[in-house]
């Protein structure tokens, strides 16, 4: 049984729930957002992934290189990065660049009332090892592409992506990327 950390909107710890209880009862928990990039003959790109049809929610649709919930105890960091790695399969140091907060009705009923954390990583590997239980398919597009995306099949995305992304790319174009995470 996974316990979430239950917060108030400015990101203050409550106390703690069973993860599907929180999501039934649209308590407000800490979350993240992770976002990966590479760049690929001078242009960005972001790995994407399409969740498992078998997810508890958003089953099938694509969404940011990885997302989830620290465990009580866990920084948000550290729990992303360990996340990271259990869905994909690498290790890459994760940055934090913006913390907001949203909610959405979810397809199986469940709410998401999240505290989201939108953390952003390089990596310059091809190796990807992602968990057949938590994806689908992944692949690595353009930031041209994806705004594409998001204007031509909007529903095709989590509810989340949207905003988180729009973070994640503002911090990649303000340059916040020159020299200050290395692999």
């Amino acid at each position: 049984m996974e316990k979430l950390i239950l917060v108030d909107l400015q990101d203050n710890v409550l106390g703690e729930c069973e993860k599907i209880k929180a999501h039934q009862d649209a308590l407000c928990h800490r979350a993240f957002s992770v976002f990966v990039f590479r760049q690929n003959n001078h242009t960005w790109e972001l790995l994407l992934q399409q969740r498992h049809q078998g997810k508890y929610h958003c089953g099938g649709l694509w969404t940011n290189t990885c997302c989830g919930h620290p465990r009580p105890g866990e920084t948000t960091v550290s729990a992303a990065e360990r996340r990271l790695h259990e869905e994909m399969g690498f290790k890459v140091a994760l940055h934090e660049v913006r913390v907001f907060h949203y909610t959405a009705k979810l397809d199986t009923g469940l709410t998401e009332n999240e505290v989201d954390h939108v953390l952003i990583g390089f990596y310059k590997d091809e190796t990807i090892a992602p968990n057949d239980k938590e994806i689908e398919q992944y692949r690595w597009d353009s930031i041209e592409t994806i705004d594409e995306q998001l204007v031509k099949a909007h529903d095709a995305h989590t509810p989340w992506f949207q905003e988180a992304y729009e973070y994640a790319r503002a911090a990649l174009e303000l340059g916040n990327t020159t020299n200050r995470w290395k692999q």
